[in-house]
């Protein structure tokens, strides 16, 4: 199934570890000197939180898929309507590598869509 994905940047990561572990009943299931994720099955939710940005807040959402197809359906689909993205094939990115594809939504929100290798 795939799951929605946050990314938010923090000013204090230990601050913003303590507040999502809180609010999602669990620890990150990574955590790195710069980011912490948390991938959860109920809600389904991949959560990121770092201090890489650049401003606090809100960087980007998106969606998690779990295989290459469902990516390139979902592609697919955002480019036969005309909402042409950029594809990153097999990229580093949040200490993992996937296949991505980045378009943005009608209020510039900009949406990860991804399945991780």
């Amino acid at each position: 199934m795939p799951r929605i994905h946050l990314h938010v940047v923090v000013e204090d990561l230990a601050a913003g570890i303590r507040f999502y572990s809180l609010l999602l009943g669990n620890n990150p299931t990574l955590e790195k000197v710069d980011y912490a994720e948390w991938e959860l099955e109920s809600p389904p939710v991949n959560l990121d939180i770092s201090t890489r940005g650049r401003v606090p807040g809100l960087d980007h959402v998106g969606i998690q898929f779990e295989t290459d197809e469902e990516l390139a359906a979902m592609q697919a689909r955002l480019e036969t309507a005309g909402c042409n993205g950029l594809a990153q094939p097999e990229t580093s990115c949040c200490y993992e590598r996937s296949n991505k594809y980045w378009v943005l939504d009608p209020a510039y929100i900009s949406w990860e869509l991804f399945h991780s290798l």
